[in-house]
């Protein structure tokens, strides 16, 4: 299974609202990249993921916020997985500035074909006892 991971990323501009705090819809895109560079971490991306025909997309998400950040803010997302069976993968994550817990959030990803159509994930992103091939 994949180990947890985490990344900081400065808040930009652009990710602001009108009142200069984080648009909400932002911390899915803070997911995305914790998801993305978990993978990375672990040896493998997204784009090695599609050249071996499988795709992972999102069946699930939400999040649950505590404090806003503001533009230049230093953020740190931690991403865990919390099980990895079947054809999906659940995620957790944490978003804090500093020790302050900004927000928590969690996913599903599917591991999907070409067409579409759901796929067993590879054994190298199972839970461990998750049962091979």
């Amino acid at each position: 299974m994949i180990s947890p991971h985490e990344i900081t990323i400065r808040v930009r501009y652009q990710e602001t609202d009108a009142q200069g705090h984080v648009h909400h819809a932002n911390y899915f895109t803070y997911f995305e990249l914790g998801r993305t560079e978990q993978l990375r971490a672990a040896g493998r991306s997204y784009e090695l993921i599609e050249q071996e025909g499988l795709h992972l997309v999102v069946t699930e998400i939400g999040c649950r916020y505590f404090s806003s950040c503001r533009f230049g803010d230093s953020i740190i997302v931690r991403t865990r997985v919390v099980a990895a069976k079947g054809v999906r993968v659940q995620h957790e994550y944490e978003v804090l500035r500093g020790e302050e817990l900004l927000a928590q959030g969690h996913s599903t990803v599917a591991c999907v074909d070409r067409d579409g159509k759901p796929r067993r994930l590879p054994q190298w992103m199972r839970t461990p006892g998750a049962p091979p091939d």
